[in-house]
């Protein structure tokens, strides 16, 4: 197993603090301290200060100060600062794909080819949507006037990310937002707040100015709820589960500030007996099981017609069998531990609440051995539970698959709409007008075929239902991160005009 002080590559540099506020690092001063975890072998690998509310204050301060500059910028300076922004983490790529496996015990072939090529993307894409930020045309729509549509930022916002993509969640919270002209405060999870922290410090870098990107590392309780309910914060955007989203949206309410939730998922995966089973077999495996199962849009639920089922069940058990468990920072590992042993504790408590009620195929148990100190859960599959259980209702966040059969494409659309979520989900089929059906029919912010997972920075995220409003991503985040307006011109330069007669005088 690695050493997890060797891995750590910025730990100098951070040891001035874990809160980002006007351009530099600094120390929390709520009086409390916490401490970063290696989750494969439970070491600490840094302990900083968390955020207090006079922190949260001063980082609302400095964004706030920085606004008008920012959004006074033109769309080509935001967007020449944006491109320079991809070019520092793209020269910096190694260093936060190591920080951002050992904090959540990800692989480093998956932090190394998914979450820091995503963010590198992510950001030369809004580099180049923040030229493109535009209203409607003008046109004289009531004939004595001409009509333009302005699109404006909102000013300060104050957004809070989870655990499971600290650095791509950092970047589809800061991107948007910036590339249209806000200025934003963004607080980790204090379980994870390594690659935000770099993340900011390449905006300033990049010579985005001191201010524009802030960062607050405190707990939700005292920061999160200071951040979101803060007279000075313009919109609030939260990422996280549908319990805390809703605890967010009170607070946000109070002070009557937009609001953008991306909430919890239960993804189905829907498998028609014309599928090829072999791409449904590897889709569900994988789509299952990425990041250890820790991600909204996961595969969880999958639906398989009856004359697919078995085989499905046998064959995908077997090729979870297969995936091989082990230190992140090796290049056999497929899947490394879950971000504590908290998450590990409570996965393992649905599963073995779900003995009682459905069979565990495969999986179902931490290992042992050399992996036995860390917060590892062995791939696991679930069959024959009741559609109302708890392991198919519930968000696990886990490498969990529960797999159901069904007999008709009614019941099978059915049944993947039967939970509070509507987040993501896929159908597996060669028929493209039943393919077609699925998308149309079932209820969530994206539908794959023939696929699980792929995101892509062109096209938005979001959720329907208790998954949540609003997108990131894509062109489409700006209607999260803007404010439009009405300007309306007269053409007549006539001072009494014919419509003032409904108030005064006659025609």
């Amino acid at each position: 197993m690695h050493d997890s002080g060797h891995r750590f590559p910025a730990q100098e540099r951070l040891a001035a603090g874990a809160q980002y506020i006007a351009g530099r690092l600094t120390h929390g001063t709520s009086g409390h301290t916490h401490e970063v975890v290696d989750p494969a072998t439970g070491d600490a690998v840094y302990t900083y200060e968390l955020a207090g509310r006079g922190d949260v204050d001063a980082a609302v301060a400095a964004a706030r100060a920085a606004f008008p500059g920012w959004a006074g910028a033109t769309p080509g300076e935001r967007s020449d600062a944006l491109h320079r922004f991809a070019a520092v983490l793209a020269e910096r790529a190694e260093e936060f794909a190591r920080a951002e496996s050992l904090q959540c015990g990800k692989p480093l072939k998956l932090t190394r080819e998914f979450d820091v090529p995503g963010t590198i993307d992510n950001t030369a894409f809004f580099a180049g949507a923040a030229r493109h930020l535009q209203g409607q045309s003008a046109g004289e729509y009531s004939g004595d006037h001409t009509s333009y549509v302005r699109r404006e930022p909102i000013g300060v916002v104050g957004s809070i990310a989870p655990w499971n993509y600290p650095l791509q969640m950092a970047a589809w919270k800061i991107l948007p937002a910036i590339a249209a002209g806000n200025t934003i405060v963004l607080k980790p999870a204090e379980l994870t707040p390594l690659t935000s922290l770099l993340f900011a410090e390449a905006a300033t870098a990049a010579g985005i100015p001191d201010g524009v990107v802030n960062v607050v590392t405190g707990t939700g309780r005292e920061a999160g709820e200071h951040l979101v309910g803060h007279p000075d914060v313009a919109m609030t955007s939260f990422t996280g589960s549908t319990a805390v989203g809703k605890r967010v949206a009170e607070v946000a309410t109070a002070t009557v500030k937009r609001l953008h939730l991306e909430l919890g998922g239960k993804a189905p995966f829907v498998v028609f007996d014309d599928a090829d089973l072999d791409a449904a077999v590897n889709g569900a495996v994988a789509g299952a099981l990425i990041n250890t199962g820790q991600d909204c849009t996961a595969a969880t639920r999958a639906y398989v017609q009856r004359p697919l089922y078995e085989e499905f069940v046998a064959r995908t058990a077997a090729l979870m069998d297969t995936v091989r468990l082990g230190d992140p920072f090796a290049p056999g590992t497929d899947l490394g531990p879950l971000v504590s042993h908290a998450q590990r504790d409570r996965v393992a408590g649905f599963v073995e609440r779900a003995r009682a009620y459905a069979r565990v195929v495969t999986g179902g148990e931490a290992p042992q051995g050399e992996l036995k100190s860390g917060a590892y859960y062995r791939p696991t599959l679930v069959a024959d539970a009741a559609q109302d259980s708890e392991i198919v209702q519930s968000e696990i966040f886990g490498p969990v698959l529960v797999v159901l059969p069904f007999d008709s494409d009614d019941e099978g659309i059915a049944l993947a709409n039967d939970t509070p979520y509507g987040l993501a989900a896929s159908a597996w089929s060669r028929d493209v007008y039943r393919a077609n059906r699925a998308t149309r029919e079932i209820q969530a912010g994206c539908v794959w075929v023939n696929d699980h997972i792929p995101i892509i920075s062109e096209m938005p995220h979001g959720g329907y239902k208790a998954s949540g409003f609003g997108k990131d991503m894509s062109t489409y985040s700006f209607e999260e991160y803007t404010q439009i307006k009405h300007v309306m011109f007269d053409n007549t330069a006539v001072a009494r005009k014919d419509w003032h007669r409904t108030i005064f005088g006659d025609r």
